[in-house]
């Protein structure tokens, strides 16, 4: 059922589930979930979350609201989930380490939970001197594996890091992020390893441009039974033109972008188009690989392709996600 009007805590749980939303109930029934990512906007009006979260409405799961992402400053990620809450949206809270100590997080996660948040992405954050504010301070009293851990047993033992008794614990479903596509995949696999067992209860990966590099990862992740410990959603993205793709592959860290993909782009007549088509074909192969739970689509300033990526890709097997203005089915 929806969550709107429903405190969190008075939702009874099936056995074995972290928290009431959405997204770990879809995830949990084996069915492929789709999240998306929703960048917050630099305003005080509540109507421009709005008008990003319907671009959305009826194609995904979840929705993230970051965190100050690339270091910029932008509406907090607790206010967008407030918000996206109050409206119905599942969103998914992005935490990153870089800007609050462990008294303020520890706080965060409780006030979320409190307003119906139940998703909660830990992340250590990018460093201020790719942001906006690079003269800021930068904090990272925490790393995403100890934020993991601090939120698990929150959750799960009822007390903060210090040890004090909390009398109310957050009913929180608990994600980090992973790259596959860098040097090293025995080094990532075993990092995975290290989040599930810090807590991690379901991934979202670097965007995917390469499925192959992709194939080889999950080889490894199921030889050591990992998928069957959390659940992998795939990052997934259009690409604007040939040129902007030759840009992120050299100025964003762990973006992997090979060059048959540029040469794709580039040789394409309309290559905006081309980016969209290039993301759908690579949604397909990648829901076929074993161990997959899902796509993550971050399409950044081409938030409105995100419907055709999903509805032409079909990931969702002709389900339709719950969306304002639509009655969900009780249970």
């Amino acid at each position: 059922m929806s969550l709107k009007g429903i405190a969190p805590h008075s939702i009874e749980l099936p056995e074995g589930y972290s928290s009431p939303g959405r997204l770990e109930k879809i995830l949990r029934s084996g069915t492929l979930a789709v999240t998306a990512e929703l960048s917050a906007p630099d305003s005080a009006n509540p109507e421009d979350v709005y008008q990003r979260a319907r671009l959305f409405d009826g194609y995904v799961d979840g929705i993230n609201a970051t965190d100050g992402s690339g270091a910029n400053c932008h509406m907090a990620s607790v206010a967008v989930c407030a918000l996206l809450t109050h409206a119905g949206y599942a969103p998914i809270m992005q935490i990153s380490c870089r800007d609050r100590n462990r008294i303020a997080i520890q706080g965060e996660i409780l006030g979320a939970a409190a307003l119906g948040v139940t998703n909660i992405l830990c992340l250590t954050g990018d460093g201020v001197q790719v942001g906006d504010h690079p003269q800021a301070k930068p904090v990272f009293d925490l790393d995403c594996m100890s934020l993991l851990a601090i939120a698990r047993t929150m959750r799960d033992e009822s007390h903060f890091f210090s040890g004090r008794k909390i009398t109310q614990p957050p009913r929180i479903f608990l994600g980090a992020a992973a790259n596959p596509f860098v040097a090293d995949l025995d080094f990532r696999v075993d990092r995975l390893a290290k989040k599930i067992k810090a807590g991690a209860q379901f991934i979202q990966t670097q965007y995917c441009y390469d499925v192959d590099m992709f194939k080889a990862y999950m080889q490894r992740v199921r030889d050591k039974g990992l998928d069957e410990k959390v659940f992998i959603m795939v990052g997934v993205g259009p690409l604007a033109s040939a040129r902007a793709a030759t840009w992120i592959r050299s100025n964003v860290p762990g973006v992997h972008i090979p060059d048959t993909v540029i040469k794709r782009l580039s040789g394409a007549e309309n290559q905006k188009q081309e980016g969209i088509n290039l993301c759908i074909d690579l949604v397909q192969e990648i829901i076929e690989i074993a161990g997959v739970s899902g796509v993550h689509v971050m399409a950044y300033r081409q938030e409105e392709a995100v419907a055709e990526i999903i509805d032409r890709s079909g990931v969702l097997q002709g389900r339709t996600p719950w969306h304002p203005g639509v009655l969900e089915e009780a249970g």
